[in-house]
């Protein structure tokens, strides 16, 4: 009996341990487990945005499995999605281990996406003109907004503003088009007929609009009103994914780009301005001209030459339009100037040899607008009622000499003009400009040429004289040393002299005078 228990216990353990062995061996045969190899990382944990989502025995196949679950998502929506997406894999080296279904990975990837999703990104459109830029929620938005600014300058909805992809891009870049509706409604209206007598009828047909064509047209054969309509500047239009809060809504967008903004621009002199025929020119008052161009006027009495350039706003929306108009008119009109140019005189010297009178006559003109700033305007049909006669104007062409300040630094002590007679002798007109210097400072030739006198001038104490080109002579008195003698050729900025207090002075300075055909001038209208 005892031998019966030894050999039962004996056959049991027996049993366990083949029962233990056989589910061992199963391990390694059993689909989803990985036997184990020395090999390093056999066994890969997924992480997306934090989240585990599967384990795998391949790293590589994890690229894979996210690109088919970024797919899944995306065909869910015609719209593009933006969606946050952050993966790690840690490894390890395992014995053995479970290893998740692809399919099942997948599904867990794209839950973890599907709450990434950015919600607030959504289809938009970019309006760029010059540097301004807008963000718009719709292409109605877009065409809104671009109508807008052509209904500003025309209340009669003559024009209409289409949008079109511009050919010399190579992105997808929408362009703008504008067109006459007439015109539009016309050629919409060509397309949906069918032109089965192209023959004999329509060469009649074309011929007879040419003839009419070469026919003088009278007056009320035009079509009086808006011609042509354009932007000024390039509109360009691209689609694009943003998040709402970048967005701007339709009415506020319409206000920035209609509205009227200070442009910063700039004035240049010509023959014969003023500060005040600026002002009506610009439409700006003289004060803000002065203000804006503080280093260069002190104030509205300030001189101004011909080839300066004053820095002016002009109020300009962001967005421009340009437009022609034809108009009937009956008006009086002035003939072009006609200039007869003389080779010996200086550009300064003009002669009006006839003076003009004004015409009167009918006509049809086309006007050219920028905004609402005429730009130019051309006279297409005109009957003259009473012929215009023309200004005849002889006029220099040499440029005059050029001057420049004889001295360096100095302060300007007394200018050119009346004024009280600063010490006994003294004159109460003062024929030219000082500037207080020390003695000894050097003094230069204001101008090239030949030196006229050079010496002793009385009140003036020492002086030099030099005459220029054009009957023009400068002088520079109350010198303590001359270093020129008469008949002397000098160059401009050559020096002449040292600077002094000779004659009737009442301290060391420079007296500059400036003379054009024997009457003297306001040296500082010439300096340059």
């Amino acid at each position: 009996m005892r031998r019966i228990r030894y050999i039962f216990r004996r056959v049991k353990f027996t049993y366990i341990k083949m029962t233990l062995l056989t589910l061992f061996c199963c391990l390694f045969f059993v689909d989803g487990y990985i036997p184990f190899e020395k090999t390093g990382n056999n066994f890969f944990h997924i992480f997306l945005n934090g989240t585990q989502v599967g384990t795998v025995g391949e790293e590589e196949s994890v690229e894979n499995l996210l690109i088919a679950a970024r797919k899944n998502v995306a065909s869910q929506s015609q719209n593009l999605l933006f969606m946050e997406v952050e993966m790690s894999i840690e490894g390890e080296e395992v014995l053995w281990g479970y290893v998740d279904d692809e399919k099942e990975i997948i599904a867990n990837m794209e839950k973890v996406l599907e709450s990434s999703v950015q919600k607030t990104m959504r289809r938009a459109y970019t309006l760029k003109v010059n540097e301004y830029m807008v963000n718009l929620a719709s292409r109605d938005d877009v065409l809104a907004l671009l109508q807008a600014a052509l209904d500003k300058y025309s209340g009669e909805g003559k024009f209409a503003v289409e949008l079109m992809h511009d050919e010399h891009r190579e992105f997808d870049v929408l362009t703008t088009q504008i067109i006459s509706v007439e015109e539009k409604k016309e050629q919409e209206e060509k397309a949906s007929n069918n032109y089965k007598d192209a023959g004999i009828q329509n060469f009649f047909e074309d011929l007879g609009e040419t003839e009419i064509e070469t026919e003088e047209k009278g007056f009320s054969d035009f079509e009086y009103g808006l011609l042509s309509m354009d932007f000024a500047e390039e509109v360009e239009v691209v689609e694009a994914y943003l998040p709402v809060n970048q967005l701007t809504d339709l009415e506020t967008a319409i206000n920035e780009v209609i509205k009227e903004q200070e442009m910063p621009a700039e004035y240049e002199v010509v023959s014969g301005d003023t500060l005040s025929e600026i002002s009506i020119k610009v439409d700006i008052p003289m004060e803000k001209i002065v203000e804006m161009n503080s280093d260069k006027l002190k104030d509205v009495n300030s001189p101004i030459r011909v080839g300066d350039k004053l820095l002016i706003t002009i109020p300009e929306p962001e967005l421009s339009v340009m437009r022609v108009e034809q108009n009937y008119v009956e008006e009086v009109y002035d003939a072009d100037i006609i200039y007869i140019d003389v080779d010996e005189w200086y550009t300064t010297k003009t002669e009006v040899i006839q003076q003009p009178s004004s015409g009167f006559r009918k006509a049809v003109v086309d006007v050219t607008y920028l905004n609402d700033k005429v730009v130019s305007r051309e006279v297409v049909k005109e009957e003259v009622v009473k012929e215009a006669v023309a200004k005849i104007v002889k006029r220099g062409t040499k440029i005059p000499p050029t001057f420049i300040k004889p001295v360096s630094g100095g302060r300007a002590s007394s200018g050119f003009g009346p004024r009280n007679a600063p010490t006994k002798g003294a004159s109460t007109y003062h024929k030219g400009q000082d500037w207080a210097v020390s003695k000894g400072t050097a003094v230069y030739a204001s101008c090239g040429g030949t030196v006229a006198k050079a010496g002793w001038g009385s009140g003036y104490g020492y002086v030099v004289y030099i005459n220029h080109e054009g009957g023009r002579q400068t002088r520079y008195a109350h010198l303590s040393k001359v270093l020129v003698k008469v008949g002397q050729k000098v160059k401009q900025g050559e020096k002449i002299a040292l600077s002094g207090n000779t004659g009737i002075s009442s301290g060391p300075h420079l007296h500059f005078e400036l003379l054009i055909d024997g009457k003297h001038v306001n040296p500082m209208k010439h300096i340059k």
